[in-house]
């Protein structure tokens, strides 16, 4: 028997929103079949299991995948980690070492936008078309965006990452890299239900931030 924390990631303004993540602090034995059988299991749309602690070394897994990065699984882990009494600087997923640090209320993160999974990004004319977007096909990344406030950066986003095995994401950490990559100026993204996501590009990488809230810790028996 073991323990998964369940968080939220990215919470909007409103306290509504945030994807759901788990992590196990204690996985360093674990070998790469048995975090992508848990992961699966679980259900989560990534799961992080931690190497060392007050190193930040982690793997992430979808239910389907591995990942060497990613932005929600990233900057929960950091938050917990400062809960946990491990004050990390950096993080260290398979991608390459991450910067981690904490302002105000969000927890952010820097990475390479060319460490994030690639997303089919395309700009729709208005939100409302956003919101009815049907969805993707079983083996795409897609991302569809349009302005909300385009002078205030204000932009409404779902993603449809089906070939990580997630139907729609409720707030995608990596495609937030890759679209501040793309629009090259401070953000601002709501996307799913309610989530929040801070982005801002430097000149070879992109921060997001955002709140996180601790939901529950469950134990968990291996599968």
């Amino acid at each position: 028997m073991t323990q998964v924390h369940v968080l939220k990631v990215f919470v909007g303004q409103d306290g509504r929103g945030g994807n759901p993540l788990g992590v196990f602090l204690d996985a360093a034995s674990w070998d790469a079949e048995k975090r992508q059988r848990v992961a699966a299991d679980l259900g989560f749309s990534e799961t992080v299991f931690v190497r060392d602690a007050a190193r930040g070394e982690l793997w992430i897994h979808t239910p389907a995948i591995e990942l060497p990065l990613a932005g929600h699984p990233l900057v929960g882990t950091s938050w917990l980690l400062r809960r946990e009494g491990f004050e990390v600087s950096v993080l260290r997923p398979p991608a390459g070492e991450v910067p981690t640090w904490v302002d105000g209320d969000d927890t952010w993160i820097s990475a390479r936008p060319e460490w994030a999974p690639e997303f089919d990004m395309r700009e729709l004319p208005a939100t409302s078309d956003v919101d009815a977007h049907p969805g993707a096909g079983p083996d795409e990344h897609l991302h569809v965006w349009s302005w909300q406030d385009e002078a205030a950066g204000d932009v409404r986003v779902r993603v449809f990452p089906t070939k990580m095995g997630i139907a729609e994401d409720e707030a995608t950490g990596a495609a937030a890299i890759r679209f501040g990559a793309l629009v090259r100026r401070p953000v601002t993204i709501h996307q799913g239900v309610a989530s929040r996501i801070a982005v801002r590009p430097h000149d070879d990488t992109v921060a997001i931030g955002g709140r996180v809230e601790y939901v529950e810790r469950r134990d968990y028996s291996d599968v």
